[in-house]
């Protein structure tokens, strides 16, 4: 760093590091320490903390408090650790929500909840606050998280300074001026170059092959303009692909219509899985992981992150490492990883190391190999992240969720596919996901380039991927939406008008306003053409714009009356098709199936669709057809009998059938199947004929320049109309957070947690207040009604579980048997409860909250019980890491009850609740032992892989 531009605190500050500061990190140090409030974009691994820890170097400097606020506890903890190791003990604290170390340090890291629940509470450890380090603060844009940094840079006095650190992303200018409108003066520094340069790689079968003809746009100081050519080789494979695809369709089938034809391909424009015949001769272009893990080895592109969509799939990648050769290793960097994984895990039970698998998780990391997810234990991950760090795993298959904070940067990052499952379907990763799980790639002072490798998937597109890796748009979006606790907090706060106005301020609302203003300026462009139109149709006659809107009236109401005959025409045919019965002979309207048919069957996979009947056509060809088939109502025109044994995919049964409908159809040549017309609405009608009379009544319908005049009219009114709608998507789109605040203080005063019209918090307000759960008001009513009172600690851990717990998948959740009759009670009275709370939020048409999930309640009624964990792992099907975690989850739940219920009954259950499952792995913290007593833990009897080798 350049000393002349320093202040003297910089220069000390700078003094502190062993390498030189970018310009961007001392231009964002340099306005820090003027009292700006500074929002600091880079990409990943650019060092934008500097301006972070300078905020930190300067509370202390200043003898004020510095909070440096992380979206997720690992970060905070490893952010604890990274100050700790500058400034001592003695100045860092940590809160997170279930760890708290000296709270009251004049630095104290903390989760962004932690931060919003003390500044709702009015907490006294604000005094003195004089910076917040909001770090990932893109993390503003997550759908359960983001809300929470939008109510703290909201709520902070005006004296506190934000420094906020963000990836790269495309909006940050937009951003930044709403920054500036809640937090007064704000900086922004942007820097779009990579400390160390990111390369493009595919890999096709052992072979890896540049992405671009020339160096790739994410390896250059700023992006530029040019469009990026693609490497020539790789276009040629995926024509070389698209061929053998080609001809191996053409492959003669034999007569079972089994041929050699080659499989379906992934879905996405960037490739998938294609489920190949085991005869394709094609050219095997996928690697397998162990071909990509010796090909990276030889390339020198390890330590790597391979990302993995999939948890399973994670896992299984180290399965089948395990069962190859590969060794990344030496004798000494495996004593090595066995000394230090037996640190993480001293003092852990040999049953639940059993348990848990150990011995071939440590198999894997000895020989260089791990995973790393959520549903890894804690102890297990923190090991994995350890002995990356130390250069002792070389290869770990992580899920995209590594990719946000934790710092685990490596010399190569690799993607499995660019395809994955976003909990309803199979999609494409967005160019801003792909920046995000690249950008790991490269480790500051030690590589002097980054590489990102796409492994070759069946189908996958060169130029898709190119235009993938070259653009860099990562929009941050607000996910802020007011909640019944964020409400009562509110306006327990500073009163309901000021909460309005509050929420008003949001990101939301401010990135819904701006939209607003291309929508107002519409209006105006054809308020002002339509004048000129309106101008344009002046008549001597007569008043023609009264005139031209008759005529629009007659065009409207004949519409309208065409909608209704269709209407009524399409739930006429609807149910004309749900009569029909097997055997019935009908005419098929339309359609490629359209003509005479007999009815095999009607089924209804949905009421949106409709009837689905199946068929057999003329021609014997069974179909199943849909309503698009029948534009109008059918009937049935005569019978025939169909075998009870009939089989439609059998030959014989339907040349039988077949028969039986052509000799019936002889008999039918004379039937009238002309479709029928639908009704008219008479009072309609009429309302047309009025209408018509009045017009030809009109003195303008004489005007010889009528048709001229109308044109303009017509487009007038279209504008008009045009106008209509958009002022509707205004409204919609205007105050609609204050508006749901509103709807959500109707709904709290309905059910007496708003009292004074609202205007004040009631004493059940103030025991929600202290509730922060998706499902907040279900819970304070539950609460409020004793519906938690005769549970035992582990009756109620079940219970409290339904009101956290949410299956990954929708597909996850399964029909689930409750521990005792009284637990199943309390489950019912919550659902009860809900069903009011849904019944309240409709009548003022808010969205109901998600429906409770019992996943949960038997594994923690069995935990809080005193089960061990093989017993609880194997009844709930739950991987030990989500254990973990979502026991940590109910902990923290039971504790927020506990607090909001008072003195009393409830409050000790509460607390007997959490001694009861506060135990073993959920709080397991290392001891010291010896590490070769560890290494030997949960290992099985017979002899170990490497015992068996010798």
């Amino acid at each position: 760093m350049n000393q002349r531009r320093a202040s003297p605190v910089l220069a000390e500050f700078a003094d502190l590091h062993t390498f030189a500061f970018d310009d961007y990190q001392v231009e964002a140090c340099e306005h820090v320490e003027a009292g700006s409030t500074v929002l600091v974009a880079a990409p990943t691994g650019a060092g934008k903390t500097i301006a972070g820890e300078f905020a930190v170097h300067l509370a202390l400097q200043q003898g004020r408090k510095c909070f440096y606020t992380t979206p997720i506890k690992a970060l905070s903890n490893q952010k604890y650790a990274d100050l700790v190791r500058r400034h001592g003990v003695a100045q860092v604290g940590l809160l997170t929500g279930d760890t708290s170390v000296n709270p009251e340090a004049p630095v104290v890291v903390m989760t962004t909840e932690v931060l919003r629940n003390m500044l709702y509470a009015g907490s006294s450890t604000l005094s003195g606050l004089g910076f917040v380090v909001m770090d990932e603060v893109h993390y503003l844009g997550d759908r359960f998280r983001g809300a929470v940094w939008e109510e703290v840079i909201i709520g902070l006095a005006e004296s506190v300074q934000v420094v906020a650190l963000s990836a790269t992303v495309s909006n940050a200018e937009e951003f930044a001026e709403w920054l500036g409108e809640v937090r007064g003066d704000v900086r922004v520094v942007l820097s779009e170059r990579r400390p160390v340069p990111l390369f493009q790689h595919v890999m096709v079968g052992r072979k890896l092959h540049d992405l671009f003809a020339d160096e790739a746009p994410t390896a250059v100081a700023q992006p530029t303009e040019r469009a990026p050519d693609v490497n020539p080789a790789l276009v040629q494979i995926a024509k070389s692909e698209t061929r053998a695809v080609r001809d191996d369709s053409r492959r003669p089938r034999g007569r079972s219509g089994k041929g050699k034809r080659q499989g379906r391909y992934g879905s996405g424009k960037y490739g998938g899985a294609a489920h190949r015949d085991q005869r394709d001769k094609a050219p095997r272009w996928t690697p397998s992981r162990a071909d990509m893990v010796r090909t990276l080895a030889r390339a020198k592109l390890l330590p790597a992150i391979v990302f993995i969509f999939s948890r399973v799939g994670c896992d299984a990648a180290v399965r089948q490492l395990l069962g190859s050769d590969v060794m990344l290793n030496t004798d000494v960097e495996r004593a090595e990883v066995r000394d230090i994984a037996a640190k993480h895990v001293a003092g852990m039970p040999p049953d639940d190391l059993a348990v848990l698998g150990w011995h071939p998780f440590l198999e894997a990391l000895e020989r260089g190999i791990a995973a790393h997810h959520a549903g890894l234990l804690p102890a297990f991950k923190e090991c994995v992240e350890e002995l990356f760090l130390a250069g002792l795993i070389k290869v770990v298959f992580a899920t995209e969720t590594l990719a946000l904070g934790i710092n685990m940067p490596a010399r190569s990052v690799v993607l499995e596919k660019l395809v994955k499952f976003n909990g309803e379907a199979h999609v494409d990763i967005t160019p801003g996901e792909y920046t995000q799980l690249t950008g790991r790639a490269g480790r500051r002072g030690i590589d002097v380039e980054g590489h990102a490798v796409v492994l070759w998937q069946p189908g996958l597109e060169p130029r898709s991927v190119a235009g993938l890796a070259s653009r860099r748009t990562y929009p941050l979006r607000s996910s802020f939406t007011p909640t019944y606790n964020m409400a009562v907090n509110l306006v327990n706060r500073v009163g309901r008008e000021r909460a309005r106005s509050l929420l008003e301020q949001s990101f939301a609302q401010f990135q819904s306003d701006k939209s607003v203003v291309g929508l107002a300026r519409a209006i105006t462009r054809n308020t002002d053409a339509a004048a000129e139109l309106w101008e344009r149709t002046h008549c001597e006659l007569g008043d023609f714009a009264e005139y031209a809107k008759l005529r629009g009236s007659i065009s409207e109401l004949e519409a309208e009356g065409a909608r209704r005959r269709k209407s009524d025409r399409r739930a006429e045919a609807a149910e004309s098709v749900r009569a029909l019965r097997p055997g019935d002979l009908i005419r098929v309207p339309s359609g490629r199936s359209s003509g005479w048919a007999v009815v095999l069957g009607v089924t209804v996979d949905s009421e949106r669709e409709g009837p689905r009947p199946q068929v057999m056509t003329e021609d014997r060809h069974v179909r199943r057809l849909s309503m698009i088939d029948f534009p109008v109502p059918v009937e049935a025109l005569g019978r025939v009998k169909i075998p009870r044994q009939f089989d439609a995919r059998d030959a014989h049964s339907r040349r039988s059938l077949h028969a039986a409908f052509r000799s019936r159809l002889a008999s039918l040549d004379h039937v009238d199947v002309r479709p029928r017309s639908g009704p008219v609405d008479p009072e309609l009608a009429d309302e047309i004929t009025r209408l018509r009379e009045r017009v030809r009544s009109h003195p303008c319908h004489r005007c010889p320049d009528r048709e001229q005049h109308a044109r303009h009219a017509e487009r007038a009114m279209m504008l008009e109309r045009e106008n209509e709608r958009t002022a509707a998507k205004m409204e919609s789109r205007t105050n609609t957070i204050a508006q749901r605040f509103d709807k959500i203080c109707q709904v709290l005063e309905s059910f007496g947690y708003l009292g004074e019209g609202g205007r004040s918090v009631t004493d059940a307000g103030r025991m929600l207040a202290r509730i922060y759960n998706e499902l907040d008001l279900v819970t304070a009513e539950c609460v409020r009604r004793g519906v938690f009172d005769t549970l035992s600690a582990p009756q109620l851990g079940a219970a409290l579980s339904t009101l956290v717990f949410e299956a990954r998948r929708s597909d996850d959740r399964r029909r689930v048997v409750l521990p005792d009759a009284r637990t199943d009670r309390a489950v019912a009275d919550i659902r009860d409860v809900l069903r009011e709370v849904s019944l309240a939020e409709r009548d003022v048409r808010l969205d109901r909250g998600r429906e409770l999930d019992p996943g949960l309640a038997l594994a923690i009624f069995d935990w809080a019980e005193g089960e061990p964990l093989a017993g609880v792992l194997d009844r709930s099907d739950l991987t030990a890491g989500d254990f973990v975690r979502w026991v940590r989850q109910v902990i923290d739940f039971a504790d927020q009850i506990g607090v909001a219920a008072g003195d009393g009954l409830l409050r000790e259950r509460c607390r007997d609740l959490v001694r009861r499952i506060r135990r073993g792995v959920v709080d397991f913290t290392p001891e010291e032992v010896d590490p070769e007593t560890i290494r030997t833990l949960g290992e099985d009897d017979g002899p170990t892989a490497e015992g068996a080798s010798e």
